[in-house]
């Protein structure tokens, strides 16, 4: 495999001159609303732009990569290394040598050349998460631009993250099923880096615009990092209540009003979290095509079995075999439907989710051992 010197990161001097995508700054997408277009709106007085603090604070914060080094990290982008497939492109294994001689193993991702909105997307990575930074948002260590002939080499390099995604372990056979404590501490790991998006970046608001289980992903100790920010989008400025926008995310997840309006708020991102939340109470997907055609819409099902009412136990998740505390689920479920209400204003705030969650968790001490939760 190929392991080699892992250099420092370069001085400011040496980052502005390998900026991203050709020119002297980082140019912002302006296009079709995937990337930041203009300055946002936070709790605080917003004074500026994500493109603007990407340009001040991304050189000095991300390494520029070569190809040539990022091929080698991979042994030339093996298939043996490949850890992960999406609509950006492959993600792999890395390996690098730290300057005091030990392994580094870091994720690379891969954009697919065929992909007519990758560039953007990944440009908005690089800005985005070369500004934010919290425990529970995956970390960028750099980035990869290079164009050769007719190619155009775009890649992300990211901390590893061995337990892969949430998606895997809520619906993957190959996993152990997660235990009851495990999935709402999860939950409050992302409502909280959520949370920071909104309201704890005191230059700009930051919503998300992609929340689901696969963009959650879990360290060592199953602590989540939110990733993926191709999609985010700066919030709204000018005392406007909304962005407008082309509607993009992923079928099921999109909150209706963002569906029928084009009008994005960080109410968008509470919608989402409130379908997580009954992904992790049934360990079934928001939509199944493989259901009986009552069942496939996750949403149209639970409505079924509300929350206070005698049936709502079948819901659950039976991996989790009876293991979890019913009041503390019926607390939860109560939660992903103010998170699911029509009106977005009627929504609570991330902060509030959060809080709301830490007092369910408590609801049952904390068992003395945990189930195990390694893959099979």
């Amino acid at each position: 495999m190929g392991c080699f010197a892992f250099k420092s990161g370069k001085n400011k001097a040496e980052n502005q001159r390998r900026r991203p995508a050709g020119g002297a700054k980082s140019p912002a997408p302006t296009s079709d609303g995937t990337g930041p277009t203009s300055k946002a709106s936070s709790a605080s007085t917003p004074t500026r732009s994500i493109q603007e603090l990407s340009e001040e604070r991304g050189a000095a914060r991300l390494r520029a990569f070569g190809l040539e080094e990022l091929g080698s990290a991979t042994n030339g982008f093996s298939r043996s290394l490949k850890v992960g497939e999406g609509g950006f492109g492959c993600v792999y294994r890395a390996f690098f040598r730290s300057a005091a001689g030990g392994r580094v193993v870091l994720a690379v991702k891969r954009l697919n050349q065929r992909s007519l909105q990758g560039h953007k997307q990944w440009l908005a990575e690089v800005q985005f998460l070369g500004v934010l930074e919290h425990p529970n948002l995956v970390k960028l260590v750099g980035y990869c631009a290079e164009d050769a002939d007719a190619d155009k080499h775009r890649l992300l390099v990211y901390e590893f993250m061995p337990n892969k995604t949430l998606d895997d372990h809520l619906f993957s056979r190959a996993y152990h099923p997660l235990p009851w404590r495990t999935r709402l501490q999860i939950m409050i790991g992302a409502a909280r880096g959520l949370d920071y998006l909104h309201q704890g970046v005191p230059e700009v608001q930051v919503i998300y615009r992609d929340f689901k289980a696969s963009n959650v992903l879990l360290d060592g100790e199953f602590r989540p990092k939110l990733s993926d920010f191709g999609l985010a989008r700066e919030g709204p400025t000018d005392g406007k209540t909304h962005v407008s926008t082309a509607v993009v995310g992923t079928h099921g997840y999109a909150a209706p009003d963002y569906i029928e309006t084009g009008h994005l708020t960080v109410k968008s991102d509470v919608w989402g979290f409130g379908v997580v939340l009954y992904e992790i109470l049934t360990g079934r997907r928001s939509l199944d095509r493989n259901r009986p055609a009552e069942e496939q819409k996750l949403l149209g099902w639970v409505r079924r079995h509300p929350p206070g009412g005698g049936s709502f136990r079948t819901i659950m998740d039976p991996r989790l075999g009876g293991r979890y505390p019913v009041a503390a689920a019926r607390e939860t479920a109560r939660l992903a439907d103010r998170c699911l209400g029509r009106n977005p204003k009627e929504r609570p705030s991330m902060r509030e989710v959060a809080e709301e969650l830490e007092r369910v968790l408590q609801m049952e001490p904390a068992p003395t051992s945990a189930p195990a939760t390694a893959k099979r």
